[in-house]
């Protein structure tokens, strides 16, 4: 099957054309520009909490850490989704290529000493932090003599309430300006004219007294016509937002009790708790997957850091893969849970979106029972779907178009 979805560089698609006539023919489009991003998380914290030791862990880097590394430039990495759906797929039409879908993860410099005092994070990197899919706050629950805590104590609770804080005082910064503006541009427009910027105005006012009530955009439950007034502003707290409590090697073995604890006090909608001791997880990235799985089995840890990180950032983002599979290239696309087919056809490439026409469906596990695309096609596993169908996690499609 030759499908195509969300982003990389230089994808591959096969597809089938109607022509004039009407009658099908096949055309193999090369050199589709996909030119949107892997999706994008953000990760934050406060001074000494380990944040770029998870980045680290996560992304296979090696960025500098240490009790005095004060970097004053985000440290970025991609990685692979691991995904063995893709890797069977492979096994089945034995490709060219095969690509993985993409995560980017963008490691902020750590709060510096305004944090706590209501001056929100550093103004420089406000924009870029908006511009993120999502949130990851690095919260510190190791004890290390010899790199202080700048609050002297660990209190993950603590450093939790503090991110909380200041990302509320980011936000509240923004909609004091955007009211400011709004006042004066009423002031200078005819009566007949104000309705819009009275709507914006009225959101506005909510959202502040709501996040002075310390509950987060995220939470607030704002429909698609709040948003379009307030002409697309961006704000942290609107973020989904992934808490991960870094724990010490020494407590490893209490980790899911742990999780399940911070868990209970700390989730909310759009936003989760991971457990995850950062340095255990970057030192065995210089291991083999191996010898790396047998120190995680010893320590009680069923999963490797990345693949956790993921699994969750998947999660609190609203995240599923579709897949794309023929000789050139198999391949998983990201896209929202609730997708139709035209949008998924989009990742792939505007001209599919704008021509949809339909989509041929196999579900991944039927494929693979099958044993290839004709055996599914002959057991009658395989189906066309028009614009309304929502696509699901692990449907292979192959989408057809005419433009």
């Amino acid at each position: 099957m030759a499908m195509r979805g969300p982003d990389r560089p230089s994808a591959w698609a096969r597809s089938v054309l109607l022509g004039a006539g009407g009658k099908a023919h096949v055309s193999a489009l090369s050199g589709f520009p996909c030119t949107l991003p892997s999706m994008q998380l953000g990760i934050i914290g406060l001074a000494r909490s380990g944040k770029t030791t998870v980045f680290n862990a996560v992304t296979r880097g090696t960025a500098q850490v240490g009790a005095y590394s004060a970097s004053t430039q985000p440290n970025v990495g991609v990685v692979n989704v691991p995904d063995e759906r893709v890797d069977r797929l492979a096994q089945l039409y034995h490709p060219k290529k095969t690509t993985y879908a993409t995560i980017q993860y963008v490691d902020f410099p750590a709060a510096g000493e305004s944090f706590g005092k209501g001056e929100g994070p550093a103004g420089k990197f406000i924009n870029e932090l908006a511009r993120m899919d999502a949130l990851i706050h690095v919260v510190r629950a190791f004890e290390d003599e010899t790199v202080p805590h700048p609050e002297v104590t660990i209190d993950p609770a603590r450093d939790i309430a503090t991110m909380d804080l200041e990302l509320a005082f980011a936000d509240l910064a923004i909609i004091d300006k955007r009211l400011q503006r709004i006042e004066a541009e009423m002031r200078s427009i005819k009566a007949g004219e104000r309705d819009a910027l009275q709507r914006g105005k009225d959101v506005l006012a909510r959202m502040k007294a709501r996040l002075e009530a310390e509950e987060p955009i995220r939470e607030q439950g704002l429909s698609a016509e709040e948003w379009k007034s307030l002409e697309g502003s961006q704000f942290l707290t609107a973020l989904p937002l992934l808490i991960i409590v870094n724990i010490g090697e020494k407590d490893l073995p209490r980790r899911a009790e742990l999780e399940a604890e911070y868990r209970a006090k700390h989730q909310a909608p759009f936003r989760d708790v991971a457990v995850f001791c950062g340095k255990f997880e970057m030192e065995l990235n210089d291991l083999g997957e191996d010898e790396a799985a047998e120190f995680r089995a010893s320590a009680g840890v069923t999963e490797s850091g990345m693949a956790g990180a993921i699994r969750m950032s998947y999660q609190i983002l609203g995240l599923i893969s579709f897949l794309t599979a023929g000789p050139d290239e198999c391949r998983a696309w990201t896209v929202a849970r609730g997708s139709t087919a035209p949008e998924a056809a989009g990742k792939i490439h505007s001209d599919l979106r704008r021509g949809f026409i339909r989509a041929e469906v196999i579900r991944f596990d039927d494929l693979v029972a099958a044993g290839s695309e004709a055996e599914a096609k002959k057991r009658g596993l395989l189906r066309t779907e028009g614009k309304q169908y929502v696509v699901q996690d692990g449907d292979v499609l192959n989408i057809l178009f005419n433009v």
